[in-house]
């Protein structure tokens, strides 16, 4: 059944509706987007994508780029404000 609906004549079909519904110059737009989208769908399943995350994930873990907390500030710990609500 599969191989009958991928037969020649309703591929070129299917092919005269796309260009008459997108016209000529989308058509070619449409057809690298939809080639981008499914080779990025395929990378993401064989995990080739997880090489783009290790410089983030490094950076994160290098102690000299870690970021640094700030010290608290000593003029807010002696609010009269503050002491009453502890």
């Amino acid at each position: 059944m599969i191989g009958n609906i991928l037969s020649p004549t309703h591929l070129l079909l299917v092919l005269a509706v796309a260009l008459i519904v997108l016209g000529p110059k989308r058509l070619p737009e449409v057809g690298r987007g939809l080639g981008s989208a499914i080779r990025d769908f395929k990378g993401s399943l064989s995990g080739a994508d997880l090489t783009d995350e290790r410089p983030a994930l490094e950076s994160l873990s290098d102690p000299e780029r870690a970021p640094v907390a700030s010290p608290p500030d000593p003029s807010a710990a002696s609010r009269p404000e503050d002491a009453g609500a502890r």
